[in-house]
């Protein structure tokens, strides 16, 4: 727990003990931070909150929780300004504290339990295994892998999920399309048209040469079966090269096996909203605030593809996930009631067990002009064109750092710049900067580490602008987690570093020609390495590297 959180729930406790207020008192507090550092390191406003309700004057309100913060050890001056706002200064003690967490925690600083036993099935990308990974699937590649990280960081069990669409008529159009090309005659008219086709194709044929020897259906289930498992591949190590790791690769054909399918349907029916209709099986989701009800199985005896959204969720429940997260693109949003439907179909709490977080478009700029086709899949640009273009770093930290409910334009030639215009070079650059530091310390002897904290020291403005910066990372992880939002981590890094090089510029930390070394200097180059552990503590949430040199 932060020394911010750990002061408002220190307020909500004298809150619930005051019991001169007779009023609810709200369940959690943010503590926020003054722009004005004369102002304390912390400030709030909830005595104006609760003025009305209690019945009191706001300053009377202040003054309650004023009187209990002033017993704490670990503060220096709590003072009420204007009508009831609450400004508090830490000691320097406190602040001292703050460093050596960090210093002694190393990489698990900003982890937390706010999660803590939870189990959730984080589901994305997803792509049909019929092409490459497009720009769409890339985005969420990023933000999946980064939300993976933060909500382990906060406690939660987490199982990262790809699943496989592998059944199905698009499956059976990738492999004529495959055949053919194999056989040089046209595609099927609705099949796929990429350069990428002919590659696979070849590759087939060149390590397998007897396929041509077969001929019919025989011919047709094996181009399909090797076409498939090698695009399967294919995206599976564009993704291992780009960062993203997934814990389970889920085959829709596996729903099927076992007779799951009619387990699921079963198990549903069995909760009363399966039903049947002009000869097909369907599930009653408008029960649950859906438009309409969903067909299961169609009156011919075909699967309707809802047949494997309700099996695929039965699944994840019956495999003990507590919530499962489905990460879907902007053309998905139909999604979203009928899945939370699906889940009170099962009894399950569609507000807790299911969470759909949509995705938005990104738009690729280069000299001015948006790129729009890939040379290898024909359409729009894969996940191995862009990094090829800005590299693995600043393709993933672009990717995040924007909320992905808002469109995203991401501009090439900035991505490839060494200027502070890049945000991924800002803060990489900041990382290094403080490397840099640290080994010209050394070399001059100054001594820094979990024994050179002096926290007395530490008394220019700057230097409690950093500390109070670095104290704020375990509630920024945090919220990150709960609100599904890993862009609040590349924002923070981002804050953090101008907060380093506002401090770097103000705060001489190596001594100047001849100049004695200090405990000064060595309280200072401490500091250095805290932010150092704290900024790539950071960039390893979002699967970037923190370089030494640059």
């Amino acid at each position: 727990m932060s020394i911010q959180e750990d002061i408002a729930n220190a307020i909500l406790e004298i809150l619930r003990q005051a019991t001169e207020l007779n009023c609810s008192i709200p369940d959690s507090l943010e503590l926020e931070r003054p722009k004005n550092r004369d102002h304390g390191d912390y400030a709030t406003s909830i005595a104006l909150a609760l003025a009305k309700p209690s019945g009191k004057a706001p300053r009377e309100v202040a003054e309650i929780i004023a009187t209990g913060l002033r017993l704490r050890t670990d503060i220096k001056a709590v003072d009420i300004a204007g009508p009831g706002f609450i400004n508090i200064t830490l000691n320097l003690a406190s602040a001292g504290g703050v460093i050596s967490t960090i210093i002694s925690n190393g990489k698990s600083y900003g982890t937390g339990k706010v999660l803590a036993g939870v189990k959730i099935n984080l589901e994305f990308v997803s792509a049909n295994p019929t092409g490459p990974l497009h720009l769409g699937h890339t985005r969420w590649a990023a933000v999946g892998d980064a939300l993976g990280r933060v909500l382990s960081a906060a406690g939660a069990e987490v199982v990262r999920e790809f699943y496989v669409n592998d059944r199905g008529n698009q499956m059976e159009l990738f492999g004529a399309s495959v055949l053919s090309a194999a056989k040089g005659e046209a595609r099927p008219e609705n099949g796929y048209h990429g350069a990428y086709i002919e590659d696979i194709a070849k590759e087939i044929v060149k390590t397998n040469p007897e396929i041509m020897q077969l001929s019919g259906r025989d011919q047709a289930d094996a181009f399909l079966d090797l076409a498939y498992k090698w695009q399967l591949k294919q995206q599976q190590e564009v993704l291992d090269k780009f960062g993203t790791h997934f814990d389970v690769w889920f085959s829709e054909k596996s729903l099927y096996e076992a007779n799951f399918f009619q387990h699921c349907q079963d198990v549903l029916k069995a909760k009363g909203h399966v039903f049947e209709l002009d000869g097909a099986t369907w599930l009653r989701t408008t029960d649950f605030g859906d438009d309409k009800d969903r067909v299961m199985v169609k009156s011919d005896g075909s699967l309707a593809y809802f047949a494997s959204d309700s099996a695929y969720y039965i699944s994840k429940r019956e495999r003990g996930f507590d919530i499962c997260i489905y990460m879907l693109g902007a053309d998905h949003h139909g999604y979203v009631g009928r899945l939370k439907a699906l889940a009170a179909c099962n009894n399950d709490d569609p507000n807790y067990n299911v969470e759909v977080l949509i995705g938005q478009m990104v738009k690729i700029m280069e000299g001015g002009e948006e790129v729009k086709l890939s040379k290898r899949a024909g359409t729009v640009i894969t996940l191995e064109e862009l990094v090829e273009k800005v590299g693995v770093d600043a393709a993933r930290y672009t990717l995040i750092r924007y909320p992905t409910n808002t469109p995203m334009v991401m501009d090439v030639d900035i991505l490839r710049s060494r200027t502070n215009e890049n945000p991924v070079y800002y803060v990489q650059y900041a990382h290094a900067r403080i490397c840099g530091v640290l080994r010209n310390a050394s070399d001059l002897g100054i001594k820094f580490g979990a024994q050179e904290i002096h926290p007395e020291l530490l008394v220019h403005e700057r230097e409690r602008e950093l500390i109070g910066a670095l104290g704020e990372f375990p509630k920024v992880v945090a919220t990150a987690a709960e609100l599904r939002e890993p862009h609040r981590i590349a924002r923070y890094v981002e804050e953090l570093a101008g907060v380093y090089h506002r401090f770097y510029a103000d705060c001489r930390v190596l001594p100047l020609g001849d100049e004695t070394p200090s405990e000064l200097h060595s309280a200072r180059a401490t500091l250095c390495l805290a932010t150092a552990q704290v900024i790539a503590n950071g960039l390893e949430l979002l699967g970037v590297s923190a370089p030494e040199k640059m």
